[in-house]
C-alpha cells in the first residue's frame, strides 16, 4: 500500500467558520483513511469552537512538530500557542496575527517537503497585513514565496466549470491598465498546461472574456478587445493553444455556452467570481495553479454573518482536500509519464512504413 498524502491544513480566521467546517468534517471519520491530515492551527481556538458549536466529539492529537505526526489521527500542529481572545463575526488583529503564524509555519514545511499539498481555510485579509505579509491575499503571498519562472494563476474549479484570472485582487478602476497582450498570453499558456497536468484534459479548449460590455461591440464600447484581447488570442492559437474571443461574459454564461469549453479566461476578479459562485458555491474550489505546489481552498471567504451559528456548509472545503489530493496524483502521474514515454512503433517515410524492432538494444552513441 502506498504512503498516504500529507494535507496541510491552516485554521484560517478563528473569528469566522473555519473551525466549524474543519469540525463538521472530521466528523466524518472515512476521511481519514484517504489522506494523513495536519491542521496548522490552535488547540485552545479548536476546543472554543468545539463547546460553541456543542459539537460531537473529534479527537485531534495534539503535536508540537510535523514529524511527530500519525496515520489515522487528526493532527493538530499546535504552532498558535498564546490565549487568542476569539470574538466571533468580528475582524480582529489578533485573529489575523493567529492566522498568519498558521499559514507561515505551513508554507516553511510545505516548502521542506514535509507534507505534499495545502488546504487553505479563509482569511480576513485586511487583519492578516503585517511585516511579513504584506500581500493582497493567499495567491499573491504563495507566488512570492513558491514561484519560479511563471506566475500563479487562480483558477476557480467545480466539476462543471473552471475560470481562471487575468487579475485578480486589484481595484476594478486598475484592470483597464493592467491587461495586457502579453499577460493575457501568459496566463492562456499556464492554464493550457495547468489543465494538462493537473486536470489531465489531453486537449483542453479555453474560452476567453471580453473586458467591456458586449465584448466592447467592436470598439464602439471600448478598445481593449481590438487592441489587446483579440491579438493575444490570436497569438495563443498560433502557438498550439485552442482558445476562443474575446466573448461577451454576460450571454456566454447566460446562454450555457460555457459547458462547450474546459475552462474559461477572465480579465478580473467579479467577472469570473460572479457566475461561478452562482453556478457553483457550495462544490466550488480554489486552486493556485502555476506553482511547484499544490494549494486550494474553499471558495468562500470567513462568513463572519454566520460565525458559531453552526448553519456552514463544510462541502467547498471537502472538495478542497479532494481536489488538493487528485492533482497531486496526476501530476505525479503526468510527469513520470513525460519521463517515461513510449516508443514509437513505426517510423513515417512517405510512402514506406518502416517497422522498428523494438527487442533490438539502442545502440550506444
Amino acid at each position: 500500500m502506498s504512503e498516504q498524502i500529507k494535507v496541510g491544513i491552516t485554521h484560517g480566521d478563528i473569528n469566522g467558520v473555519g473551525y466549524e467546517i474543519l469540525l463538521k468534517t472530521f466528523a466524518d471519520e472515512r476521511m481519514q483513511e484517504l489522506f494523513v491530515p495536519v491542521i496548522y492551527g490552535s488547540s485552545k481556538s479548536a476546543s472554543y469552537h468545539r463547546k460553541v458549536l456543542d459539537h460531537s466529539p473529534v479527537n485531534f492529537h495534539i503535536i508540537n512538530h510535523i514529524d511527530e505526526c500519525s496515520p489515522g489521527k487528526i493532527n493538530l500542529l499546535n504552532c498558535v500557542k498564546e490565549e487568542v481572545r476569539i470574538e466571533l463575526g468580528t475582524p480582529t488583529a489578533e485573529a489575523g496575527e493567529s492566522a498568519f503564524i498558521a499559514l507561515d509555519n505551513a508554507a516553511r514545511d510545505l516548502a521542506a517537503k514535509k507534507i505534499d499539498v495545502l488546504v487553505t481555510l479563509p482569511i480576513n485579509k485586511d487583519t492578516i497585513q503585517n511585516d511579513k505579509f504584506h500581500f493582497p491575499g493567499h495567491t499573491e503571498f504563495l507566488q512570492d514565496h513558491f514561484a519560479e519562472n511563471n506566475k500563479a494563476l487562480m483558477i476557480l474549479a467545480s466539476n462543471s466549470l473552471r475560470i481562471a484570472l487575468v487579475t485578480t485582487h486589484i481595484p476594478l478602476a486598475e484592470v483597464s491598465e493592467k491587461i495586457s497582450k502579453e499577460l493575457i498570453t501568459e496566463k492562456l499558456s499556464t492554464l493550457n498546461f495547468s489543465l494538462k497536468r493537473d486536470f489531465r484534459i489531453e486537449t483542453p479548449r479555453i474560452a476567453v472574456l471580453g473586458l467591456n460590455p458586449h465584448a466592447g461591440e467592436n470598439g464602439l464600447l471600448g478598445q481593449e478587445e481590438l487592441r489587446i484581447i483579440a491579438p493575444a488570442v490570436k497569438e495563443a492559437q498560433d502557438a498550439g493553444i485552442l482558445c476562443a474571443g474575446p466573448f461577451a461574459a454576460d450571454g456566454f454564461f447566460g446562454t450555457g455556452r460555457y459547458r462547450e469549453f474546459d475552462a474559461v479566461l477572465a480579465m478580473y476578479h467579479d467577472q469570473g467570481l460572479v457566475p461561478f459562485k452562482t453556478i457553483a458555491m457550495d462544490s466550488g474550489v480554489n486552486f493556485t495553479a502555476g506553482l511547484p505546489i499544490v494549494r486550494t481552498s474553499p471558495d468562500h471567504g470567513t462568513a463572519y454573518d454566520i460565525a458559531g451559528q453552526n448553519k456552514a456548509s463544510e462541502e467547498s472545503f471537502r472538495q478542497a482536500i479532494y481536489m488538493a489530493i487528485d492533482i497531486f496524483n496526476n501530476r505525479r502521474d503526468y510527469d513520470e509519464a513525460g519521463e517515461n514515454p513510449l516508443r514509437k512503433m513505426f517510423f513515417d517515410r512517405g510512402k514506406d512504413d518502416v517497422r522498428l524492432d523494438l527487442t533490438e538494444e539502442e545502440e550506444e552513441a
